[in-house]
């Protein structure tokens, strides 16, 4: 078993220049699900169009669905437990027309997330709850914390970041940007700086000013760098000398267009840290959204959160149920369509 660290309470890409720009204002589509929806039109848009015009269930139809979700990223594990499971329920006449054989895919798909969507809750005390962003360069982590940030204002915590990403150019001043853009103090030192100095005096600064969140970013390491993976071991070393519990959330946060990479990372990652929640970003565009079931499957770690989009609203928080339904909803527009 990897070192994941799986708890009850646990829920922004590393930008570029122009990416630190969050646009605001009113959300035009309507609602959550159609967002959702829109972001992952291009993700398994195939699996929703596969049952378009059939008529019977035949070993072909499931081979089709085996190869789409495959290729969507769902992973080996995950696809063989969900085609295994639709071949028993035909051999057993469960599924008697196309109409329950996309009811049951979808309760498969769904059965897979749901131990995995666990929202990210604030519990209440004195000490702040610490946040540990981790993740490869150009993941989204910048992004996602100031996203964090401004997502905790809102519920009424008082927040307070940590620029530990002491290694890349600029990391600095993207995450004062953010800390500009949502009111929220930013405890930085030079380019260079010990990363776990700075993780220090922000923890020192957040209890000093009451605050009730502490979110520090990390450099972008990737997983293959010994000497980075190793900073980012000190600094849950000295997390855990201020408070014993703390980091409370180690948050990996990864890029869903990496595919089948994004298991490696995880793995990696969790060798450094006990990470106890994922959040996947840039799930709109070309992204692959099928490897949250390829993730859920094999580490069975709460996904925190999912990224639809550059607005500050569109980091939301992971529900199974809505994930499934956008994904397989292009089925039921389509046949509406005709």
């Amino acid at each position: 078993m990897l070192p994941f660290r799986r708890k009850r309470q646990s829920q922004p890409a590393e930008p570029s220049v122009d990416d630190t720009a969050a646009p605001d204002g009113p959300d035009p589509s309507g609602g959550l699900f159609s967002r959702l929806r829109r972001g992952l039109q291009r993700t398994g848009s195939g699996i929703g169009q596969l049952f378009l015009g059939r008529k019977q269930i035949d070993a072909d139809l499931l081979e089709e669905l085996e190869t789409l979700l495959l290729m969507a990223d769902v992973g080996v594990e995950a696809t063989t437990r969900i085609i295994d499971d639709l071949t028993d329920r035909l051999k057993r006449n469960q599924l008697t027309d196309i109409e329950a054989l996309q009811h049951a895919l979808r309760e498969d798909m769904r059965s897979i997330l749901e131990p995995v969507s666990q929202p990210l809750t604030i519990p209440a005390g004195d000490k702040p709850f610490v946040i540990l962003t981790v993740g490869v360069n150009g993941a989204g982590k910048t992004t996602t914390i100031g996203k964090l940030a401004e997502r905790f204002k809102s519920e009424g915590h008082s927040v307070v970041l940590a620029a530990g990403d002491t290694f890349r150019a600029a990391a600095v001043e993207q995450l004062q940007a953010w800390g500009e853009r949502t009111g929220t103090p930013v405890i930085s030192q030079p380019t260079g700086a010990d990363a776990a100095s700075v993780v220090y005096d922000a923890h020192q600064a957040a209890l000093a000013r009451g605050a009730t969140v502490l979110i520090a970013d990390t450099a972008g390491r990737l997983h293959t760098q010994g000497n980075l993976m190793e900073e980012l071991r000190k600094i849950a070393r000295v997390l855990g000398k201020q408070d014993e519990a703390s980091p409370h959330e180690v948050l990996l946060v990864l890029d869903a267009g990496v595919g089948q990479n994004a298991l490696a990372q995880a793995e990696q990652f969790s060798q450094a840290a006990p990470v106890s929640g994922i959040a996947m970003t840039k799930l709109d565009g070309t992204a692959k959204g099928g490897i949250v079931f390829a993730l859920a499957q094999r580490f069975g770690v709460p996904v925190r959160f999912i990224g639809i989009g550059e607005g500050v609203d569109d980091l939301r928080p992971f529900d199974a149920e809505a994930f499934v339904d956008a994904l397989l909803a292009q089925t039921r527009e389509a046949a509406d369509a005709e």
